[in-house]
């Protein structure tokens, strides 16, 4: 899945984007404006970003041009806007972003839409460093990053390793949702259920994180401990 970066003014734009990209499987960072859009650009290095129109700091088309003068066009943007002119959205295509969505945004089109972004070929600008190295979105992880099971290991054994307690023989949205309680217990006993260090190691916002905790039924305060 996708790391994308959702950058919308509106509260309620991002939390629905967000939780709707969540439950696609993908990991969604927000921003309210364009300099939490600048510091999440260069923190997370995202494969895709929705990026709003209109904004108070500065819009989108702005924030565009910005990132294709400085060569940091390397993954495709969507552009969003509820009130752009056909003209606006053809400047941002020209400028750089892969396609234009209207809101209000219905799940099929956001979905479609991210599905070909994602898929398109990204050409990063010459001004990018060359010590940056490209990105194929379609590959797995590096090797290095998956233990090398050992001459005569049975690969099942590695798996299972990796995976915990995890039956893998049940609906992939169930086996999703125990991941996600492990996962989530793990970071509330980490940071002693203080819900803005784990809402800053998730990358999660509070009421979005409070939300996926009821969902699972995990119990948010330290009383669980005690």
């Amino acid at each position: 899945m996708a790391r994308i970066l959702v950058v919308d003014d509106e509260v309620g734009i991002r939390e629905l984007l967000s939780e709707i990209l969540y439950d696609e499987g993908h990991t969604v960072e927000l921003a309210e404006n364009a300099a939490q859009a600048r510091a999440a650009r260069l923190r997370t290095r995202p494969d895709l970003v929705l990026l709003d129109i209109w904004m108070p700091d500065t819009d989108g088309v702005s924030l565009l041009k910005e990132w294709g003068s400085q060569g940091l066009l390397d993954m495709p943007v969507i552009m969003m806007s509820g009130h752009a002119t056909v003209d606006t959205a053809v400047e941002a295509t020209r400028i750089g972003a892969v396609d234009f969505l209207e809101k209000p945004i219905t799940l099929q089109k956001l979905l479609k839409t991210i599905a070909a972004g994602l898929a398109r070929p990204v050409v990063s600008s010459s001004l990018v460093s060359t010590s940056r190295m490209p990105i194929d979105r379609h590959a797995e992880q590096p090797l290095t990053t998956v233990p090398v099971p050992e001459m005569g290991e049975p690969a099942a054994e590695v798996n299972s390793s990796l995976l915990g307690s995890i039956p893998l023989d049940q609906p992939l949205r169930d086996a999703r949702d125990e991941f996600e309680r492990i996962y989530f217990e793990h970071h509330l006993g980490r940071e002693n259920h203080s819900m803005t260090r784990v809402s800053e190691k998730t990358g999660l916002e509070r009421t979005h994180l409070y939300r996926k905790l009821k969902q699972l039924g995990i119990e948010s305060s330290r009383k669980k401990n005690n």
